[in-house]
């Protein structure tokens, strides 16, 4: 009798997601009325992903087809959400998650297959730092920060790139030198964009920024020393932002006791903490909670919205799924045997934890809100965008470990035959 053929593990998640985006997308097409949109949705979204999954894999057959199907996954859960919550809204976000496909495309052939990654550094840091002054000149302000520029057709949060930049930069020179001196020009890149973000008033992307960049540098160099001292400068000005801000004053109080203000500034959390608690551990039923009295239910409280309708025990698999995805960076990134590409895993592992904590943990009021979105799932092109560029740099990464692991073996068994 023939011996039955393992199928991977990936196989069987590919198929799982295809069954999740055929069944999310049906319900949502007939739950109120008909949805043309949904429908459409319902054949093309797996469509998408077999062409993502097969073609990647075809041309490189070293990419990380579990950590490209996670990241689609939470894609398709945020879309189900807008399709549900704001129709008007998923249009977009699908057309931002289609750019984010190629977008990620782009960025895994640039990390695999460049030669020079290190000619962009110049640019990229003019560029980041450029964009950042911009957004002080002309941005405009939402919920007390200056972070986002108004290009008509849709609006640009730059600060969800000089992520990316951050990532960059750093990696490229820590993997050079390990030496103060030689990472001066990093670290002062680094000064500098989180000085401009401070002055947006963005305390979210501020946080997010310094722990990437405190987690590489660490990672790179392990100087326990400079890195305390920069937590130590970090907890001083946490506390001299808090002294001058308004908004920031105003959210700590609200973490502190919302009750104090029910139907102000504590509305946002009560409405998100009633939600979660109305859903209970089963939910109740995707169309059938009022998440649309919670504000920015889209955005920033879209985790709350999700738990309302589809229970907090889909909520606890959702964050499961991100702790899969983080452990698939960090193993990337032991895997590695290139510094550089070992410390671009690790920035996009400390940048997309960072960035789920924060807004988690705001929704539920373990910490105070900063105001940042869920990676892949909240409405908003340019978080969207920066989190398939962060993608597409772990399949990059995964790309160029398992080509160096296959000549190793072929270099191994070679020197092997030729011993025989």
């Amino acid at each position: 009798m023939a011996r039955r053929l393992k199928r991977p593990a990936s196989d069987w998640l590919l198929l799982f997601l295809c069954a999740f985006e055929v069944s999310g997308f049906g319900l949502v097409a007939f739950y109120d009325g008909f949805s043309p949109f949904a429908l459409l949705l319902c054949g093309l979204m797996p469509v998408l992903l077999v062409a993502q999954v097969l073609g990647l894999g075809r041309l490189f057959p070293h990419m990380d087809q579990q950590t490209l199907i996670i990241g689609n996954f939470l894609c398709a859960l945020g879309l189900i959400l807008l399709c549900r919550l704001r129709p008007d809204k998923a249009l977009r976000q699908f057309f931002f998650y289609l750019i984010g496909v190629g977008c990620m495309l782009a960025m895994t052939f640039f990390v695999a297959k460049a030669r020079n990654k290190r000619a962009l550094r110049w640019p990229v840091m003019l560029l980041a730092v450029g964009s950042l002054g911009l957004t002080l000149l002309v941005g405009k302000e939402t919920y007390g920060a200056k972070n986002w520029i108004d290009l008509g057709l849709f609006s640009l949060q730059p600060s969800e790139f000089v992520k990316l930049a951050l990532v960059y930069v750093f990696a490229i020179y820590l993997s050079e030198r390990r030496a103060l001196r030689g990472n001066l020009p990093a670290l002062a890149f680094a000064g500098v964009c989180l000085l401009l973000i401070v002055l947006q008033k963005d305390l979210g992307a501020v946080l997010i920024c310094f722990v990437l960049c405190l987690f590489m540098y660490y990672a790179a160099t392990g100087n326990l020393l400079l890195c305390s001292l920069a937590v130590a400068a970090a907890c001083g000005g946490a506390v001299l932002m808090y002294l001058l801000f308004d908004h920031v004053q105003l959210r700590v109080a609200m973490w502190q006791n919302p009750w104090v203000s029910p139907t102000e500034g504590g509305y946002q959390i009560i409405q998100a903490l009633v939600a979660i608690g109305s859903g209970g551990m089963a939910g109740l039923g995707l169309g059938l909670g009022s998440p649309t009295t919670i504000p920015v239910y889209d955005t920033d409280f879209i985790f709350a919205a999700l738990c309302e309708e589809m229970g907090i025990l889909v909520g606890l698999m959702v964050l499961l799924v991100y702790v899969l995805l983080f452990l698939r960076a960090g193993l990337l990134a032991l895997r590695s045997r290139s510094a550089l590409d070992s410390l671009l895993c690790v920035g996009v592992l400390a940048s997309l934890s960072s960035q789920t904590f924060l807004i988690v943990g705001g929704v539920v009021k373990m910490i105070p809100l900063t105001g940042v979105t869920l990676p892949f799932i909240s409405y908003g092109g340019s978080s969207l965008l920066s989190s398939m560029l962060m993608l597409g740099v772990l399949q990059g990464v995964s790309i160029n470990a398992g080509r160096r692991e296959e000549n190793a073996w072929r270099r191994a068994h070679g020197r092997e035959e030729a011993e025989t």
